[in-house]
């Protein structure tokens, strides 16, 4: 009898064990963090999207959909009341409640990072453990949109002080931290092992709340390999299952390859370069900022660099955004560099330095080189440096070169997020402008996608929102080079293509192996 009983077990325990999938990931880098909050950068939001969960989400047609909260009712022009799930878990153990929500919220408004999305939210009001208005100090036609980034973190969890005596909620950027380091959501997974640089492994969180997804993956060990050759070898060889983003150069190889399912998708991240008009004079001049536009070949970059697999770029929003204006022209024209430099009184150019990452964007040190080779063309030599992205972020910040690459997909889906954090001047009060480390400062600009930022009548707010394009290409503000295209690619059993979307946020907790 016990040996029947002992079989049957293991019978049990073998067909668990067949149905649990393990996902082999490699992307260009991993997490910058654990702490939510630390950095607004995509990693960091795929990261989120795995480990905690927002109030709602985007479909991949562009609407919302419910998560921790199960629907949402707009009371008056200030106030959206959210109803929250009541069977939800953090990793902890800890009940997720309207407490945590307020907290959270609480939370975002003092990250450097996050603070300038979140102005205009003021204390919400707690109704009951499971009902909240979120609440703000004008009418906010994109409410709902920074909903998809309230990431509920579990405020008992984050309270009180660590064994080092550290406050446990403090956000840190490089440094330790107790976020950094450990986590509490109530997303899919759990983190259980993480050497940064290394390896990440995620484990299925076994109380979590959405017992619909037919999502399969028990575990995901996502390995960074920034090398783009390296990457599409790991697939092919079989050493990973998942790789992102696909290097343009290996596009068609891998959608021939009938083992391998190959999906992209137009993107809205714009890679950029910005000129300190502080640190470096020249570029205070405007006719040197356009004759650097001039001398770049966008066009060319992503002909011979991106293989096509991305869009030249000559304003921020791409076509679709309510900011974009038709009539805007690409600018490449070397003749007319060089007689803009001329004028400007440096027709035998200067020196300045770049930086930018070599693991962030597709072919970001390539597309540096390029524009380096360009602008020696007008007489400006400049000295490049590159650098992983766990690195680039602090000397970003430090804005330690004169010329500095960024690349931005708008957090809100919206025109105006572009110029919140690269165009409007720079205020750590507000947040505005936390990523123009070209210091462009234009009071009209900012006025503008304020007044954008509270209009609901939609046509009066693309008026506006076109204006401000206007402005920057007139100002040459920032130089364009286009907009990223996304790519990922999987082993034939992966059926990734329902859980990728434009944000480039897979939602692997409904990934489902064959």
């Amino acid at each position: 009898m016990k040996k029947l009983l002992f079989f049957a077990l293991a019978l049990v325990f073998l067909a668990t064990a067949a149905q649990a999938k393990t996902l082999r990931m490699a992307l260009d880098a991993d997490p910058e963090s654990m702490d939510p909050h630390v950095q607004l950068s995509g990693g960091m939001l795929q990261y989120n999207h795995l480990v905690f969960d927002p109030l709602i989400r985007w479909t991949k047609d562009m609407k919302f959909e419910p998560r921790l909260a199960v629907k949402w009712e707009r009371l008056d022009s200030l106030t959206v009341r959210f109803h929250l799930r009541k069977d939800v878990k953090f990793h902890s153990g800890n009940p997720m409640t309207a407490a945590d929500v307020a907290w959270t919220l609480a939370r975002l408004k003092k990250s450097e990072e996050f603070r300038g999305l979140f102005t205009i939210f003021t204390a919400p009001k707690i109704i009951d453990d499971h009902t909240i208005d979120i609440v703000t100090t004008e009418p906010y036609p994109l409410l709902e949109n920074m909903a998809t980034y309230i990431f509920v973190m579990d405020s008992k969890f984050y309270s009180g002080t660590d064994a080092k005596g550290k406050p446990k909620d403090a956000i840190v950027k490089t440094e330790y931290s107790f976020a950094n380091e450990n986590e509490s959501g109530t997303g899919p997974y759990m983190v259980t092992s993480r050497e940064h640089g290394v390896k990440m492994v995620y484990k299925r969180f076994a109380d979590y709340w959405d017992k619909d997804s037919k999502g399969n993956v028990d575990e995901i060990v996502l390995t960074p390999i920034k090398e783009n050759a390296t990457r599409t070898a790991a697939l092919l060889s079989g050493g990973v299952d998942f790789i992102a983003p696909v290097p343009p150069q290996d596009y068609e190889r891998l959608r021939k390859n009938a083992d391998v399912n190959m999906v992209t998708m137009t993107g809205s991240r714009v890679i950029t370069f910005q000129l300190n008009q502080k640190k470096k004079p020249e570029f205070a001049n405007l006719k040197v900022r356009q004759a650097v536009i001039a001398a770049i070949d966008n066009a060319g970059i992503v002909a011979k660099l991106m293989k096509g697999t991305a869009t030249a770029a000559h304003q921020q929003a791409p076509e679709g955004f309510d900011g974009y204006v038709a009539d805007l022209k690409p600018r490449f024209d070397l003749e007319k560099a060089r007689e803009l430099m001329k004028e400007a009184g440096y027709e035998k150019g200067f020196s300045c330095t770049m930086i930018a990452p070599n693991n962030r964007y597709v072919n970001d040190e390539k597309i540096a080189e390029a524009v380096v080779s360009m602008l020696s063309k007008i007489g400006i030599k400049v000295s490049l440096k590159t650098m992983p992205k766990a690195q680039y972020w602090d000397e970003f910040d430090a804005q330690v070169a004169d010329i500095q690459m960024m690349g931005w997909h708008p957090d809100t889906e919206d025109s105006a997020n572009y110029s919140e954090y690269l165009l409007m001047c720079p205020n750590k009060e507000t947040g505005k402008g936390q990523y123009n480390s070209g210091n462009y400062c234009n009071a009209k600009l900012d006025e503008l996608v304020n007044k954008a930022n509270v209009e609901t009548d939609k046509e009066k707010r693309r008026a506006i929102l076109q204006k401000v394009e206007r402005i920057a290409y007139e100002d040459a503000a920032y130089v364009p080079l286009h907009w990223q295209d996304l790519s990922w690619a999987t082993k034939k059993n992966v059926n990734i293509e329902p859980v990728i979307n434009i944000m480039d946020f897979p939602y692997l907790g409904d990934l489902v192996v064959e």
